[in-house]
């Protein structure tokens, strides 16, 4: 079957079915992870993923996962910290949404227990749909340990690079993600983050996807700044598509991607998450039309939330959804 010239997903993350957070079982998780499949094929999406629901841990489901889940099985990295540790971290600067570091590197990083293709491959199987698989950024990830082994934060991003690009060779998904929530606020750091993430990139088999934000912690953004000032840093990766995030920020800062280089399609954020107001398809429809004008029709090849839809309830998420599908179909003319 032909597939559209622009494609609609979505970013990753799905409102966690209250059933499961109430009763927390490996069969209620199966279960959870067959309705949001699900959901997301009725919606009509042409790639779809697992709502990071694969991350969800039944002995503990409060825990975060787009941090901890990835942090707290990997050698060499403790999750105890002295008061001193404890007392460094919270003197960074950047990470002033989190409480206390994931946890502090002490020794070599290593895989330990990190099995993403075991989470990859319990959810394979459970759609005929393209999905695609998520993980998050080492850049972002070293940014929350304490550091007390590598020289600096940089050498820690690498060395966590390494386990996440060893893990992701085993994941035979249609595209692959990166999720990158903290250099958008940090652009001094950008003449150097795009080694660990292209060292990710370098094991995946599929489509290679970054996604940046600004941030969705309790609905809110919690960093500041702009996309022109990261172009230096995106034209250095070796990705396929970004997903960024747009229909919260407007929409003005689109010229900027002019000098975005040639080969990487732009995904195109045109849901606002972080808004429980459903958008029109004709609001979506118009979101892509201004931006095909601005840049064309080759760079715009996909449409997304701006983010994940972990903070919004399972209606809206589910009613915003469907009008992506729709807004993309009415602007194509299908």
């Amino acid at each position: 079957m032909h597939s559209p010239a622009i494609l609609t997903t979505v970013v990753g993350s799905y409102p966690i079915p209250a059933w499961l957070a109430a009763f927390p079982t490996a069969t209620a998780l199966r279960d959870a992870i067959l309705v949001v499949l699900k959901t997301q094929e009725l919606a009509g999406l042409d790639v779809i993923a697992d709502g990071e629901l694969s991350r969800f841990d039944v002995n503990h489901p409060e825990t975060n996962g787009m941090i901890d889940y990835f942090i707290r099985p990997m050698s060499g990295i403790h999750t105890s910290l002295s008061r001193e540790e404890l007392a460094r971290f919270r003197a960074a600067q950047g990470m002033k949404f989190r409480a206390q570091p994931a946890g502090v590197v002490r020794s070599e990083v290593g895989e330990g227990t990190l099995n993403l293709p075991a989470a990859w491959h319990s959810v394979r199987g459970l759609t005929p749909r393209p999905l695609k698989f998520t993980l998050t950024s080492p850049y972002m990830l070293a940014k929350t340990l304490v550091n007390e082994f590598y020289p600096d934060t940089r050498s820690l991003a690498l060395a966590l690079a390494e386990v996440l690009r060893r893990q992701v060779a085993d994941i035979d998904a249609a595209v692959v993600q990166v999720d990158e929530a903290n250099l958008p606020g940090h652009p001094e750091d950008a003449a150097w983050a795009h080694e660990p993430i292209n060292h990710v990139l370098k094991g995946v088999r599929g489509q290679k996807g970054l996604h940046l934000c600004f941030g969705n912690y309790g609905g809110q953004s919690i960093q500041k700044g702009y996309w022109r000032d990261l172009l230096p840093f995106l034209n250095r990766l070796d990705v396929d598509h970004l997903v960024l995030e747009f229909a919260r920020r407007g929409y003005e800062e689109l010229d900027a991607f002019r000098d975005l280089r040639p080969g990487i399609a732009l995904g195109l954020g045109v849901v606002d998450i972080k808004d429980n107001e459903v958008e029109s398809p004709d609001l979506v429809a118009s979101r892509i039309a201004h931006a095909v004008k601005t840049l064309g029709i080759e760079r715009i090849r996909w449409v997304h939330p701006d983010c994940g839809f972990w903070m919004l309830s399972r209606s809206v998420a589910d009613r915003k959804m469907a009008a992506l599908v729709a807004g993309r179909d009415k602007f194509l003319g299908k």
